[in-house]
């Protein structure tokens, strides 16, 4: 009985040290944020401040509306927000179609084909840039906003959301599909009508990772777009810098605003992103 207590005393104390460990970790992460933050609407001759103020004593709304007067925001914003919804609609779509098939349709030479297209996930992106520029201006797609949409669907991101959805796919029982087939349904109504809607934390954890990548992609912007109205954030924040200089506090009301999206697009999805995670074998 005394073992038994002893067993259960060690086992609380251990659970309260965890929650206490990733209690500090998680306060630690998140204070550069939070400085952020309070920097955004903090005065300039208020920014390094000694002891600091987390809380400002005034807050400055004006630092917003500042940096649409210093640089065409509203432009990067647009911009980066409707390539990012394009690029996660496109790589969610062929992402899905092409892991369903992986998942459940035999074909000769699937596993073959499969390990070379996570092969190409290996190449640095950085080296086929070069060639990957040669071959856009021979387009005429310099400073344009299609490779931007296209090379992040068809290239190494979709090819992580076709493994993605595969191994979600592989979860899923196999009498689903064969309960459907019996009942006379072909492949792209049991795709579209039954393996969708059970799909849902796949499709929210492939969405929430391509829209957080695309959102901050700033190689690609920096190598394709030349004119300053078809920047992305990304690229408009360096752009800032460049420009303005190191202004903290428009910097950090940019990259507040730049923010935002990104936490909607993971609260609206948490619960599904959690559960996806775990279903996809992402967290071995």
């Amino acid at each position: 009985m005394k073992a038994t207590h002893n067993g259960s005393i060690r086992r609380s104390l251990g659970t309260v040290g965890t929650y206490a460990t990733l209690s500090v970790i998680s306060l630690i992460m998140i204070i550069p944020f939070l400085w952020m933050i309070s920097t955004s609407f903090k005065e300039p001759q208020k920014i390094f401040t000694y002891p600091p103020q987390l809380i400002p004593t005034t807050f400055r709304f004006e630092n917003y509306a500042d940096v649409f007067k210093l640089i065409p925001f509203e432009w990067f914003y647009f911009n980066s927000v409707y390539i990012a919804f394009l690029v996660v609609g496109g790589t969610v779509f062929f992402a899905s179609l092409a892991g369903y098939a992986f998942a459940r349709i035999p074909f000769a030479g699937r596993n073959f084909v499969f390990l070379i297209l996570l092969s190409a996930m290996m190449i640095p992106h950085e080296v086929t840039a070069i060639p990957m520029f040669l071959f856009m201006r021979e387009l005429g797609w310099i400073d344009t906003h299609l490779p931007l949409i296209l090379l992040p669907i068809f290239g190494a991101g979709g090819v992580f959301g076709i493994f993605v959805m595969r191994q979600f796919f592989i979860t899923i029982p196999k009498e689903l599909e064969e309960a459907a087939m019996i009942d006379g349904c072909n492949r792209f109504r049991i795709y579209g009508q039954i393996m969708i809607p059970i799909a849902k934390p796949g499709l929210a954890t492939l969405t929430i990772f391509t829209f957080v990548t695309n959102w901050n992609e700033f190689f690609d912007p920096l190598i394709f777009i030349n004119t300053r109205n078809l920047m992305t954030l990304p690229l408009g924040l360096s752009l800032f810098t460049d420009e303005v200089g190191t202004a903290w506090h428009h910097l950090m009301s940019a990259t507040v605003m730049a923010t935002v999206p990104l936490l909607i697009i993971f609260f609206l999805a948490q619960r599904q992103f959690i559960e996806g995670v775990a279903m996809t074998g992402l967290k071995e």
